[in-house]
């Protein structure tokens, strides 16, 4: 009796284990199989945030942010027929956070390698802040392999830090030093202050985007971030602008307390086929603080 009780206990474990194996094979899967994470080198993985169908935009993220910044862009870009992918460079947001180099030329390659992977044409590139230079430093480095347009939202760039050949900007050296030494000592105070300077005053970002913003600030590596303001400090993209050879849009704060005007200014100077439209109401938040012309002017450069 026993025996045929584990004999008929044995075949509806099989039966049960063949419908099922039968059932997911016949599921018709409901995502379309994009990766979340792409490794770019060994034990390295990227964040990326890849939705819509259509002409590509790709978009990269400021310090010390991650691609999730670009939540109401993402939205406006599927809604008008685009697929968007925004990537979170190492070290921010839900990307690794390896010990090594943070740098232009490391996040320029990483970009690189991604968009060799996804096999991306055509794409209009956009850059935030930081990302604003990476981006910069990426079409000069590689010729403007992958895209036909470059989009600058706020960019620190060309020099973030003033030289005495340019005089342009809001910090010096010595500032940024002691910016990399609040972030050893004191990372909560940093962020604080920067959000307290990220809109054109203090209540043109609302409570609860600065919460947001600041939530996602957290996930940022204390050491990414103190080597890419290292980065921030001494990259000079002067030379870089000058071989850009793709549209560009430059979409930048009248009232950027951190990356300011006047650098908007130098940039439409020294890109070709350049164009500026400022933000009278922004600060350095123009992505939030007027989000509506902000894709407006973003969608319908893409459209040109």
């Amino acid at each position: 009796m026993k025996t045929k009780m584990n004999l008929a206990a044995t075949i509806l474990f099989l039966l049960s284990t063949i419908v099922s194996t039968y059932t997911y094979a016949q599921r018709i899967p409901a995502a379309l199989g994009r990766e979340e994470y792409i490794e770019v080198e060994p034990n390295v993985k990227l964040h990326v945030t890849d939705v819509g169908e259509g002409k590509p935009v790709v978009l990269i993220h400021g310090w010390p942010l991650s691609d999730a910044m670009f939540e109401y862009q993402y939205s406006a870009l599927i809604d008008n027929g685009y697929r968007v992918i925004g990537i979170t460079l190492r070290g921010f947001g839900k990307s690794d956070k390896p010990y090594g180099q943070y740098n232009y030329d490391v996040f320029a390659d990483d970009i690189k390698y991604i968009l060799d992977k996804l096999k991306i044409e055509s794409a209009t590139l956009g850059g935030f802040s930081m990302g604003g230079a990476t981006v910069i430093h990426y079409a000069a480095k590689y010729k403007g392999a992958h895209i036909n347009k470059l989009a600058l939202f706020g960019a620190a760039a060309p020099v973030w830090t003033k030289r005495n050949d340019f005089p342009y900007g809001l910090w010096s050296t010595d500032d940024v030093n002691a910016l990399i030494e609040l972030n050893k000592t004191n990372r909560m105070q940093l962020l604080e202050n920067f959000g307290q300077i990220f809109g054109a005053s203090s209540t043109s970002v609302s409570p609860a985007l600065a919460q947001w913003l600041s939530n996602i600030n957290l996930q940022a590596s204390p050491y990414a971030m103190q080597e890419a303001l290292k980065a921030l400090r001494d990259s000079d993209l002067r030379e870089d602008l000058k071989k850009i050879q793709v549209p560009t849009l430059i979409l930048h704060g009248k009232h950027d307390h951190i990356c300011s005007y006047d650098l908007a200014e130098q940039m439409k100077i020294m890109i070709r086929h350049s164009e500026l439209i400022p933000f009278e109401k922004s600060g350095h938040a123009l992505f939030i603080e007027e989000r509506e012309k902000f894709n407006s002017s973003l969608i319908g450069f893409i459209k040109k």
